[in-house]
């Protein structure tokens, strides 16, 4: 790796000293960014290969969405949900007509979106399905990541996320991933299941795709029991997988959509949870709420999101810039990778163990001006910004076939 300049190292140094140390970031300086590019505080750019997460699905600072904000920073940015806002029954139309259901529930992060639908589910099967007091049952999937709550690791295996928070939330159980039959049988064994949970896509288990035909089986158990479906698309939706949603790969729709990172445009918290008025409809005044939940410029930004995803353009360029990827990362099965798993622009790269470990490999990455982040030790995801262009993944491409190169020697 390249000696961090001293400006590098000073800030760096203080965000060791004085922030708490929650994430292992490679050693680089982010100042500025535009489009599908990143820039350190030494000038040297970089192509964002992560995104975000993607959160950065329209890339840094997209002129449309900068445009929107600036507009509604002059007029408004907060008030108590108890006032009205001219902005939140536009984004509520928009956002509820993208998904094709009736109501939304908006919030601020993705943890706070699950929370909420874990709640609503719960509180669905209480009023409306007569399930008896606290014996609610959630079935979840092994491998899941939801965020990092309480509750929600409290059904995670991931120990890292998980180990010395207990005592931990009861009332889920976990089946394997992709197992359809695993899932038909939980629901057989727990009369009180109010929902299953699933992510179409796994993302931070490294972009895990399930066997064709998973979410249309899902889909059938969920109505023959009479549970909800919900589809954590936090991550797979918005475009990402080259649909405006992971399940419109076969064509399901869930009973609820868990929606944020994109949603915000990579420039305001927003997340939200949209669902039919006899899912939604057990929400009441005070019963669930959030200081900056629905604020009048994350519906603004929102918007104006839900606009963009519309036009298709971004699906689009999820599906074309997708199968350029593919067909370059192809040739590198055999050669630096065991394997890999790509639904539109995301992948998930599993490197062959002689390369060493993903944090190395990022680094190398990173050597050669793209930045990438590695998940459970050996594997590397990909998720550029949906505005990158033809050039943008020729680079990306050349920096991969270049990082084995250099840990292979």
């Amino acid at each position: 790796m390249t000696t961090p300049s001293p400006s590098t190292s000073a800030i760096i140094d203080a965000t060791e000293r004085w922030a708490a140390h929650n994430y292992h970031p490679l050693p680089v300086v982010i100042s500025s960014g535009a489009g599908a590019w990143v820039t350190d505080v030494d000038g040297t750019r970089y192509l964002d290969a992560l995104a975000g997460y993607s959160a950065l699905n329209f890339g840094h600072g997209h002129p449309r969405l900068l445009e929107v904000a600036h507009a509604q920073l002059d007029r408004l940015t907060l008030t108590s949900r108890a006032f009205y806002t001219d902005r939140l029954g536009e984004f509520a139309q928009a956002l509820t007509a993208l998904a094709g259901k009736e109501m939304c529930l908006p919030m601020n992060s993705g943890a706070e979106a699950v929370e909420t639908a874990l709640k609503v589910a719960r509180k669905w099967g209480y009023r409306t399905r007569g399930i008896p007091e606290n014996a609610a049952t959630i079935i979840v999937m092994e491998g899941n990541f939801h965020g990092r709550t309480t509750t929600i690791i409290s059904f995670s295996d991931d120990k890292v996320a998980r180990d010395d928070y207990g005592p931990y939330t009861p009332g889920f159980v976990s089946v394997p991933y992709g197992d359809a039959d695993a899932l038909a049988a939980a629901l057989a064994e727990n009369e009180f299941t109010v929902a299953v949970l699933l992510e179409p896509i796994q993302g931070e288990g490294g972009v895990v795709i399930p066997p064709d035909g998973y979410l249309r089986r899902v889909r059938e158990l969920c109505s023959t029991a009479g549970v909800l479906m919900m589809a954590d698309e936090i991550q797979s939706g918005l475009a990402r997988t080259g649909e405006t949603f992971a399940c419109d790969h076969e064509q399901v729709r869930p009973d609820v959509y868990i929606l944020g990172k994109a949603l915000g445009g990579g420039l305001v918290a927003l997340s939200a949870i949209v669902a039919d008025r006899d899912v939604l409809g057990v929400i009441t005044p005070g019963s669930h709420g959030s200081t900056f939940g629905g604020n009048p410029l994350a519906c603004a930004i929102g918007t104006e999101v839900v606009a963009m995803l519309a036009t298709g353009e971004f699906q689009d360029r999820a599906r074309s810039r997708g199968a350029q990827l593919g067909d370059g990362l192809a040739p590198m099965v055999g050669d630096g990778l065991t394997a890999y798993r790509q639904r539109g622009l995301w992948a998930g790269l599993d490197l062959d163990p002689d390369l060493g470990s993903g944090r190395a490999f990022s680094e190398r990455l990173m050597a050669r001006g793209v930045l990438a982040k590695d998940t459970h030790g050996s594997t590397i995801r990909l998720a550029p910004p949906l505005v990158a262009d033809e050039q943008d993944i020729e680079v990306l491409l050349a920096a991969l076939h270049g990082a084995v190169a250099d840990l292979t020697g």
